[in-house]
């Protein structure tokens, strides 16, 4: 088939109806979807050849002209990028005047560190108005650990002076029960972020299922396949829908740092490299908190100071 002629994945070769009916059903809905996919990940979706996942692979990369580009064009794709204000200024400066669309932003803690405290500060944030630092758009929230409260996005709703009710109807919950369905549930979302102009996807917490279900070293390798292939998925919908994506991440202690903070986030590498902003919140004094940017690829590591009080976070000083 001509390249100008594909225009769906039905359209590519060696992709029948029935293969595109489960290539659809796994997710793999656009030719941008298959262009960005790896054969063994078609194989496994639809129960392809390996030569015809390659030659589908290469006809999506050839019709969507994927390859190099200059810098220049990078530069003009960046300024599409959006930020999303957390509410506290301090925090804001630390990472660069926002939370950044088209990226994985993690923030990782031990209990009471205020994790979730941020989900719903942002479900809410997002729905301001550009100038007052929102998107002006919805959220879709994955809760796996059964945490989410309407009645803490009620208080902050109202502290923003927005109708809590109708801010409430633009957040849209889904519990993940076990780590496959959240792996479901994050796949499902690409339909939902043109129906319901989502602008932020929040997965609290990232880890909790895999930790929970895949436990002992014998299992690690296949946790880690899994949990790469999950975060792949929320990097694509953050970078093709231009949208933030935040997950929060559990913690460990490592007994192999004798000196300093032995603290760290779960997943290892996996989830490190595919965060683009990683922060590590700590618990100070009262209701203040601590936020360290850890990782940033144009930023430099430093810290600040917030409250977390009834109407969200705040800065030290309102």
């Amino acid at each position: 088939m001509a390249k100008g002629k594909i225009q769906s994945v039905e359209d590519l070769p060696g992709i029948g109806p029935l293969a595109a009916e489960k290539l659809t059903n796994a997710g793999y809905k656009t030719l941008e979807n298959i262009a960005t996919a790896s054969a063994a990940e078609l194989q496994e979706a639809a129960g392809l050849g390996e030569g015809t996942a390659e030659k589908a692979i290469k006809a999506a990369r050839e019709t969507l002209d994927i390859g190099y580009e200059t810098a220049a064009d990078l530069a003009e794709k960046r300024k599409l990028v959006g930020k999303l204000t957390t509410g506290s200024k301090e925090i804001d400066s630390l990472i660069g005047g926002g939370i950044e669309t088209q990226s994985i932003t993690e923030i990782y803690g031990k209990y009471a560190s205020g994790k979730t405290q941020w989900c719903f500060q942002t479900a809410v944030m997002v729905q301001l108005p550009k100038e007052k630092g929102g998107l002006e758009g919805n959220c879709l929230y994955i809760d796996s650990e059964n945490s989410f409260r309407p009645e803490r996005v009620h208080a902050i709703a109202e502290a923003q002076g927005l109708n809590p009710e109708e801010v409430m109807k633009n957040i849209h919950v889904a519990r993940a029960y076990n780590s496959e369905h959240q792996i479901i549930l994050a796949e499902k979302a690409a339909e939902m972020i043109k129906e319901k102009n989502i602008k932020l996807l929040i997965v609290d917490s990232l880890t909790s299922q895999f930790r929970a279900e895949f436990i002992g070293r014998g299992t690690l390798a296949d946790r880690q396949q899994k949990l790469n292939g999950h975060m792949r998925t929320l990097m694509k919908l953050a970078e093709a829908s231009n949208i933030v994506v935040l997950v929060t991440n559990q913690v460990m202690e490592r007994p192999d740092i004798m000196f300093g903070d032995p603290t760290a986030p779960i997943g290892g590498n996996i989830v490190g490299h595919n965060s683009k902003t990683r922060l590590y919140l700590r618990k100070s004094k009262d209701d203040k908190r601590v936020a360290k940017l850890v990782d940033s690829p144009s930023l430099p590591d430093g810290e600040a100071i917030y409250r977390v009080t009834e109407n969200g976070i705040i800065d030290v000083d309102e």
